[in-house]
């Protein structure tokens, strides 16, 4: 996000948070190199994919909705779509306090990196990053989200 206009989009915060939350959970070593070795500053899975819906609501509708607002296009609102149901997929069936491992030792989990990392790369690409930058800590997401 460091190269991303942050302000080229209405609901430009909104799209921060969800690009960071796709960010860490499309990247497999970041999981297991910060998630799973519990390093501070990154939060967790849970707190990742409430990032992702928490705001927007992507737990009750499509992210078409937010087609010009939050999204540039319905080819992004279609892949942010299919991440969310599958990580919500999985979040309902090893629940929202389960350790690290029980969402990375899921059978779903490839299926559910593969699709945020899908998402992440078209946000990211958009907006003139660079898709395999290592993800920033929640500070540096606050800090982004501050600025304008």
């Amino acid at each position: 996000m460091g190269g991303m206009p942050l302000n080229d989009m209405p609901w430009w915060r909104w799209r921060s948070n969800v690009r960071s939350a796709l960010h860490m959970l499309s990247d497999p070593l970041f999981q297991r190199e910060v998630w799973l070795a519990g390093v501070d500053g990154y939060g967790d899975v849970t707190d990742a994919v409430y990032r992702l819906v928490e705001d927007t609501w992507l737990d009750n509708w499509s992210a078409e909705k937010y087609v010009g607002t939050i999204f540039r296009d319905s080819q992004e609102a279609a892949l942010v779509d299919t991440a969310v149901l599958r990580l919500l997929r999985i979040m309902h069936q090893v629940g929202p306090d389960a350790p690290v491992a029980a969402y990375l030792d899921h059978p779903g989990w490839p299926d559910a990196v593969r699709a945020a990392r899908d998402a992440h790369v078209r946000m990211s690409v958009s907006d003139g990053d660079d898709p395999d930058t290592a993800p920033k800590s929640l500070e540096v997401l606050r800090i982004l989200t501050r600025s304008v």
